[in-house]
């Protein structure tokens, strides 16, 4: 082994111990929260793509979990950014945590992936651009890498909480 070779293996182990303390930090947050709010739910805790995945689950059924997912994901992606505040003030480092609550986010994920496929598509078939609704960012981000996997580009254009994604001819 190279030196160089050391010294990335060494750092790639250090995120992801940076990365489970995060998810630890924040699995205590969230049970406390939980605790408060008198709600059954399991947290899981896990690293993708480079930032902390924290899912809270319940086998009871959903219903009590949806209070806090909220209308179109509102309380979900407040929650998650305090989740995140929680993480940066136990830790002094700012936080790309990723919170889930009762499959909400991966539900959406697969939603949002299909709408880019499928404007990827039309955008191939018509040869011109495709403006889509205002989205988060979160949602953003997952149209752009489908529009990314059909082998189109995209942009987003406005200003928050208006910004859109535009689907773009090759």
């Amino acid at each position: 082994m190279t030196e160089g070779t050391t010294s990335a293996a060494a750092e790639g182990a250090d995120t992801l111990t940076r990365l489970e303390q995060e998810g630890e930090i924040a699995a205590d947050y969230l049970e406390g929260l939980l605790d408060i709010a008198d709600l059954d739910g399991d947290i899981d805790m896990d690293v993708e793509a480079d930032r902390a995945a924290v899912s809270i689950i319940s086998d009871a059924g959903s219903r009590d979990l949806q209070k806090l997912v909220g209308r179109d994901g509102e309380v979900l992606e407040a929650l998650q950014e305090l989740t995140r505040l929680a993480v940066h003030r136990e830790t002094g480092d700012r936080s790309r945590l990723m919170l889930d609550i009762a499959g909400y986010r991966a539900k959406k994920r697969t939603e949002l992936s299909e709408l880019g496929a499928k404007a990827a598509a039309d955008v191939k078939n018509t040869g011109e651009a495709v403006k889509l609704k205002p989205m988060t960012p979160f949602e953003r981000k997952v149209v752009h890498d489908a529009v990314k996997a059909a082998g189109l580009r995209s942009e987003s254009e406005g200003e928050e909480p208006e910004r859109f994604v535009v689907v773009l001819p090759a």
